[in-house]
């Protein structure tokens, strides 16, 4: 468990299929404690998340996110919550499901991503700080300091694929916290003006 910013950390599990971690996200927001998009856990993270008190939320940003969030649910038996136009496409039971715009627990606000390769593709937005964004599949943290994107062919269009990450840049942020690669604590909305520029 790595102490990304206050009150957030970071545990990743590399894939050897796609040579890049896979990174979950623990919070605590005021009484809230949250995982988002959790891939298998390290021993450490497992006594890290339950040294803090009982575990409230999952939140998966994207229907291919889903991870290890359907056994975490059962373990810590706390409430999941996943992207509505994604939902029919997963195979959980989620507690809820969420919008665009709307605000989830902790303050975590929702951002819905067009044209990606997903249509429940979110970004999770909190103003802490200078400003935190979280993406699932949006972005990718690779080379480390840099944003790159999915294959092309993953996305019906990427052209248009980025077009719908141009509203991230409405949002005052300074790190971004990526499900897959290096996260970028600072300089992060550069990074992504720069990303959407190549």
């Amino acid at each position: 468990m790595k102490q990304l910013l206050p009150g957030i950390w970071q545990w990743s599990w590399f894939s050897d299929e796609k040579q890049l971690d896979f990174n979950g996200f623990f919070l605590t927001v005021g009484e809230h404690k949250i995982v988002i998009d959790p891939p298998p856990m390290t021993a450490e993270a497992s006594t890290h998340i339950r040294r803090q008190g009982a575990l409230d939320y999952i939140i998966v940003t994207n229907r291919d996110h889903i991870r290890e969030a359907a056994a975490y649910q059962a373990e810590f038996r706390c409430q999941l919550q996943v992207p509505e136009a994604d939902a029919s496409q997963m195979d959980v039971k989620p507690t809820k499901t969420y919008k665009d715009g709307e605000l989830l627990p902790g303050g975590i606000w929702a951002i819905q991503l067009k044209d990606q390769k997903s249509s429940g593709e979110s970004a999770l937005y909190i103003q802490q700080g200078k400003g935190v964004l979280i993406v699932g599949d949006a972005l990718i943290g690779k080379p480390t300091g840099a944003l790159s994107f999915l294959p092309a062919d993953r996305y019906g269009d990427i052209a248009k694929a980025k077009e719908g990450l141009r509203r991230l840049l409405k949002y005052h942020f300074d790190s971004i916290l990526v499900g897959d690669g290096a996260s970028i604590i600072f300089g992060a909305k550069q990074a992504v003006e720069h990303a959407l520029q190549a």
